[in-house]
């Protein structure tokens, strides 16, 4: 596995997942990463992070390197995953977007042991950068 990129978080994403992480009754593997990821990240204020970077609500374009298929996912928290194009921080792959800068890319774990390259293509919206952090 190819050692993980910088991510960058904002403060107040960090509250939040602590609190997730906090409320959470079966702590798996993917907490244990997120847990992970949030120790690693550079924190900044809601005014300091760069409109490439994928935040909590985030809507991102990603591609899978062997197949080269594109993706359009908007990272969220786990109540409000289900919908079409949603994909939750608990998911492997919403923990492997977070923090992500444009260009970056990441390994995914899938099940069955194997990894796959994802390659953030870029962030089509941003709470951040739109002015609407909620």
């Amino acid at each position: 596995m190819s050692l993980s990129p910088p991510i960058t978080i904002t403060r107040l994403d960090l509250q939040r997942l602590e609190k997730l992480l906090d409320s959470l009754e079966d702590y798996g593997p993917t907490a244990e990463a997120l847990e992970r990821e949030l120790g690693r990240a550079d924190v900044v204020g809601l005014d300091a992070v760069p409109p490439g970077v994928v935040t909590m609500n985030s809507t991102a374009r990603c591609r899978e390197e062997a197949s080269g298929k594109e993706y359009r996912l908007t990272l969220v928290y786990p109540h409000e995953a289900g919908g079409e194009g949603t994909v939750s921080v608990l998911a492997p792959v919403g923990c492997a977007l977070l923090g992500l800068s444009a260009g970056q890319t990441i390994d995914w774990a899938v099940p069955g042991g194997k990894s796959l390259q994802l390659t953030l293509l870029g962030v089509d919206y941003q709470p951040e950068a739109a002015g609407e952090v909620r």
